[in-house]
């Protein structure tokens, strides 16, 4: 895996420092992962590949396949234009065309926005009175004080005597 992270930084002319940053990840978590320390997490996958978009993911994950999904693009079109069904992943775009929800805000959202503001508002208004009862606790007596020295010795004193 780490291989195939110096070579999605080599390809993008990055530097550890830079590539860290662009993923927004720590610095010293790609320094980690590329002199072997640790192995990336899936936080570290899921960054590079959302903020890398045509890094293919079994590439990454497996090293199969080719780096970028460019790359493969060519030949997934040939393969779509064969195939007589449609593609689920085109029939989400083609959903996102036409959005069915529109953007504006109603009515409703806003009271009920309002609703729960006021509600945090009443909740931090209101106060808890408790009675605070102090009861004194029986008396103590010192039994034995005892002393020990650096020498392993003690002494031990009692009260009264």
């Amino acid at each position: 895996m780490k291989e195939r992270i110096k070579k999605i930084m080599d390809s993008e002319n990055m530097t550890p420092a830079r590539f860290a940053d662009s993923l927004q990840i720590g610095r010293a978590v790609i320094s980690h992962i590329l002199n072997g320390r640790n192995n990336p997490s899936l936080d570290v996958i899921t960054r590079i590949l959302t903020q890398m978009p045509d890094i293919d993911s079994q590439w990454l994950l497996t090293g199969t396949g080719t780096m970028y999904k460019s790359e493969i693009s060519n030949h997934s079109t040939d393969t779509k234009n064969q195939s007589s069904f449609p593609d689920l992943f085109s029939q989400l775009s083609q959903e996102n065309d036409n959005p069915i929800y529109s953007t504006k805000e109603t009515e409703d959202n806003k009271y009920r926005k309002e609703n729960i503001v006021d509600l945090h508002q009443s909740e931090a208004q209101e106060t808890i009175k408790e009675r605070v009862i102090y009861k004194e606790a029986p008396s103590k007596k010192v039994k034995q004080i005892i002393i020990y020295y650096t020498d392993n010795t003690f002494e031990a004193f009692t009260p009264g005597q």
